[in-house]
């Protein structure tokens, strides 16, 4: 959840049809439940690219 996600890197903390994307601790923005794992690769595939 949010508490959690203070200290990752990356994460989400879902809902109800949705979720919140989480980066270096700060909720960036909210998605829709059928984006989240193309959202969650699209941020990490940005962070291995080093583009934080």
């Amino acid at each position: 959840g949010p508490a959690e996600a203070k200290d990752a890197d990356i994460g989400i903390a879902g809902g109800k049809g949705e979720a919140l994307l989480f980066k270096k601790g700060q909720a960036i923005r909210k998605i829709k439940a059928e984006n989240i794992v193309k959202e969650l690769k699209n941020e990490i595939n940005k962070m291995i690219k080093g583009e934080f």
